[in-house]
């Protein structure tokens, strides 16, 4: 049975030692063209996280812990950029960039685009951009840790080649292999999933001992946790039915998982699913945003479990957006309290969390789409 939970006012046992959300604002770009995309990585090898940003016609990254702004790419396609991966490769401390660009959900034959961005000596000025195969629709892209060891580029389709209102083929999930020289070497591809028709978020895992990462994938079709086999197969399993837009993952404090939802694709509700053996239970934490588009989890307030933020952009329909935490009230996450971190100051695109200052406490990264911003959520809780 589906349970309301977004009014919970009493706090239980398990909430008392924990302090009551403190987060303090900082604009550090109000001159975003379109914030597409957030990844938090080290690029100049300092050992500080930096914020990496996919604008429409440009990828920046802005230095911890002054937050200078560097451009590593201007416009590579005709139509905007729309998904950034940044991830440290070859363990020299610092992150390679790649972008999926060309979007166009429109187009489902021609649109699309994927790059890898070679790095220039200094690390300084744009990147060489090396252009890969794409399926029309690119739309999200992550590093995962592959059988070996190493990390492929997986990238995501919106929909399926040649689809007409999300009817027709699936679309292609692909992992790329980066070969021992990026530029010249041939990228080779091989197939995740191709059942999913609507496809919006997937995020990397790793569950299980073996060294490379899983991934839970959402969608039309539901959410679903993928396992890569050794023969660079996929293995699938559903974790829950409802149409789902954004897809993370976290754990309670007794080592329990959860999946975190927004349901429908850009849509109103925010979902938790909190593993029970075999079995997911779900609860409903919110059924009122409006133009659902990010999420992230992170113990903020040091409960030794996940917490789940949730954003949205008030685009369609036309709404005032925010930032809504949801903090958990009981051992067994049945019950929660929701706080209101921001509102009408950011429309948000995405969202990321993590430690930019080293206090042990995730901030909560945001960028904006109608308001042109990218924030940090000083996490002072």
């Amino acid at each position: 049975m589906y349970r309301l939970l977004a009014s919970i006012t009493i706090l239980s046992t398990f909430a008392l030692n924990a302090k009551e959300p403190k987060f303090r604002q900082q604009d550090i770009d109000v001159k975003v063209g379109v914030g597409y995309g957030l990844q938090l990585a080290d690029m100049n090898g300092d050992a500080k996280t930096d914020i990496v940003l996919v604008d429409k016609d440009k990828v920046v990254w802005y230095e911890n812990p002054t937050w200078a702004k560097h451009r590593i790419s201007g416009h590579l396609t005709e139509r905007d950029h729309v998904c950034v991966a940044a991830r440290d490769l070859d363990g020299d401390g610092k992150a390679e960039v790649a972008v999926g660009a060309q979007w166009n959900p429109g187009d489902t034959v021609n649109s699309g685009a994927v790059f890898y961005l070679k790095p220039t000596p200094d690390r300084s000025g744009d990147w060489k951009p090396i252009q890969l195969y794409h399926e029309p629709t690119t739309h999200r892209m992550h590093w995962v840790k592959n059988p070996s060891g190493v990390y492929d580029l997986v990238v995501k389709p919106l929909t399926g080649k040649g689809n007409r209102n999300y009817v027709g083929a699936g679309l292609k999930m692909l992992a790329y292999k980066i070969p021992e020289n990026p530029e010249k070497g041939k990228w080779t591809t091989s197939l995740v999933c191709d059942f999913l028709h609507n496809s919006h978020n997937f995020h990397p895992v790793n569950w299980d001992k073996d060294p490379e990462d899983e991934l839970l994938v959402t969608g039309m079709e539901g959410t679903w946790f993928l396992n890569r086999q050794k023969d660079d197969t996929w293995t699938r399993k559903l974790i829950a039915k409802p149409f789902g837009g954004e897809v993370r993952d976290g754990h309670l404090p007794d080592g329990r998982r959860l999946v975190t939802t927004i349901e429908p694709r850009h849509g109103s509700v925010v979902a938790c699913y909190v593993a029970n053996g075999e079995k997911w239970t779900r609860y409903v934490l919110d059924t009122t945003l409006k133009d659902g588009h990010a999420l992230a989890t992170a113990d903020f307030l040091g409960l030794g479990g996940d917490q789940v933020v949730a954003g949205w952009r008030g685009m369609r329909p036309k709404a005032v957006p925010g930032v809504k935490l949801f903090v958990p009230l009981d051992k067994d996450y049945a019950k929660w309290k929701t706080y209101q971190l921001s509102g009408a100051e950011i429309a948000v695109e995405d969202i990321k969390a993590g430690d930019l200052n080293g206090d042990g406490k995730p901030e909560i990264i945001v960028a904006g789409r109608q308001t042109h911003n990218l924030k940090i959520f000083w996490n002072e809780s």
